[in-house]
């Protein structure tokens, strides 16, 4: 699939995969800063792009940057809609109660991974078909 993309800041490398196969395509700070404990920030990614109807973005945090460092990504447009023409952004947020949390300028901080987005028509009903599940709700599948 052809994405395009308008860089916003050319010192920096436009998003891509790190590995053949990857699912996100690595998004890199446009700025520096620093998160104390509990502390949120928006940061630019430098790049605009025009997702094709019928998909979406969704940012995601990379798995090393949460693990080593407790932080949190809540992306910025959260879920990137293929109307959606502006920057984008990540809202990074540091979880950890004690440690503050610093990134550099072209620092990888987050993924986006291109989904397909199938529109649904929903039918109002008084009475939903059965499942193995029911309305058992979240953790009802157990631990192992």
């Amino acid at each position: 699939m052809d994405v395009s993309i308008t860089v916003l800041d050319e010192e920096l490398p436009a998003p891509q995969y790190a590995h053949p196969g990857d699912a996100g395509l690595d998004l890199r700070a446009a700025v520096a800063g620093t998160l104390n404990p509990f502390e949120r920030m928006t940061v630019p990614c430098g790049f605009a792009m025009a997702i094709p109807d019928g998909y979406a973005g969704l940012v995601i945090p990379r798995s090393g940057l949460a693990s080593r460092h407790g932080v949190s990504v809540v992306n910025g447009p959260g879920l990137v809609d293929s109307g959606y023409r502006g920057e984008i952004m990540v809202v990074l947020v540091n979880l950890d109660p004690q440690e503050p949390f610093s990134f550099e300028r072209g620092d990888r901080i987050a993924q986006m991974m291109i989904v397909a987005t199938p529109s649904v028509t929903l039918h109002n009903t008084d009475q939903l078909p059965a499942s193995v599940r029911g309305a058992q709700g979240f953790g009802s599948s157990g631990v192992s």
